[in-house]
C-alpha cells in the first residue's frame, strides 16, 4: 500500500469505530483490497491491517492488475466482497469486470473464482465495474458500471460509463438487460461507483459523477429501477483544511451508525489524498 486509499467501503461499525475496506496501490500501480478502522468520533485512523485480503491475479487473469474494492454484502454468517478487476489494454487502457471474494469469518477472504462473476457481454459490450449489492426481498440486485463507448480524443482514448441494473437468484451469476438508472446528463462522461441504501419510503443512491471533474451526484427511487436525479441536494460544508478534496469529490460510500447517516468519500486524484468522513445534517 504505497499509495492511494480508494473506493472505501464500511463494513462494520462497533463502539464508534468503522471497519473500512480500501483500495491502495503497490510499488508497481497494482490495486489491493484491504482493511483500516476508522474512529467515528474524531474522524481519524486507527489502525491499518499489514496484508491485503483481495489480492490482484495472477498473469493473465481479469485482475492481474488491481482488485479493487466495491461492496460487501453479509448472507448469514457469509461475507462477500465484490470488487473490480483491473486488466491493462491495448489499443484502450483498461479492462474492468467485476469479482468476488468469499469469507466466513469475516477475516479470510478466497476468491469463488479466478475469472469474474460479471464482464464483458452483448449487452455490456465495453466494461462492467463498480457494483452496489443489496439483498432485498429475496433477490440479490446489482446497480453496477457499465461502458457505453470509447472515443479517441487528442490525448488518446476516452471512456463513457453509467449506472445500469441487474439481478441475480444466488449472487453470482446474474441477468441483464441494459436497463439504465444513472444516465449522462450534458457534458458528463462517467457516472461511477454507485452507493445504493434501502429506506423505509424509497432507495437512495449516491454517485460519482463528471464532466470537467468528479463531483458527488444524488438520485431516489421508489423501486430501483426508474431513478430521479437530484444532484443539487449533496452539498458539503467546507473543511479545512481543504486541499485534499479541492479538485474532487468522488467514491461516496454511504453507512449509518448510532442514528446518523455517514458519507466516506474520496478527494482529489481518485484516493490518491486518502478518504474522508462526512455526516449527514438532518
Amino acid at each position: 500500500m504505497r499509495t492511494h486509499a480508494a473506493l472505501p467501503v464500511v463494513t462494520s461499525v462497533r463502539d464508534g469505530h468503522a471497519r473500512v475496506l480500501v483500495g491502495g496501490r503497490d510499488d508497481a500501480g497494482r490495486g489491493q483490497t484491504g482493511f483500516v478502522e476508522l474512529s467515528l468520533r474524531d474522524a481519524r485512523v486507527t489502525a491499518v491491517m499489514s496484508e491485503p485480503v483481495v489480492r490482484f491475479g495472477e498473469l493473465g487473469t481479469f485482475d492481474d492488475r488491481g482488485a479493487l474494492p466495491s461492496c460487501v454484502l453479509e448472507i448469514g454468517s457469509r461475507s462477500l466482497i465484490y470488487y473490480t478487476g483491473v486488466m491493462l489494454g491495448q489499443t484502450v487502457p483498461f479492462y474492468y469486470a467485476v469479482g468476488v471474494a468469499a469469507s466466513d469469518d469475516g477475516e479470510r477472504f478466497e476468491k469463488i473464482s479466478q475469472a469474474p462473476i460479471l464482464d464483458r457481454n452483448a449487452v455490456d459490450p465495453y466494461l462492467v465495474a463498480s457494483p452496489c449489492v443489496l439483498h432485498d426481498e429475496g433477490r440479490y440486485r446489482m446497480w453496477y458500471m457499465s461502458g457505453t463507448r470509447w472515443t479517441m480524443e487528442s490525448d488518446g482514448p476516452k471512456h463513457y460509463y453509467h449506472i445500469r441494473y441487474a439481478e441475480s437468484s444466488d449472487g453470482v451469476s446474474w441477468n441483464r438487460d441494459g436497463r439504465v438508472c444513472i444516465d449522462f446528463k450534458p457534458g458528463e462522461y462517467a457516472i461511477a461507483r454507485p452507493s445504493v441504501v434501502r429506506d423505509p419510503d424509497r432507495y437512495r443512491m449516491w454517485f460519482p459523477y463528471r464532466g470537467d471533474r468528479y463531483k458527488i451526484g444524488y438520485a431516489e427511487s421508489i423501486d430501483g429501477l426508474v431513478w430521479q436525479r437530484m444532484d443539487e441536494l449533496v452539498t458539503f460544508a467546507p473543511t479545512k483544511p481543504a486541499a485534499w478534496e479541492s479538485d474532487m469529490q468522488c467514491y461516496p460510500w454511504i453507512f449509518d451508525a448510532d442514528g446518523e447517516r455517514y458519507m466516506a468519500y474520496n478527494g482529489n486524484a481518485y484516493g490518491l489524498t486518502g478518504f474522508g468522513l462526512a455526516r449527514l445534517e438532518r
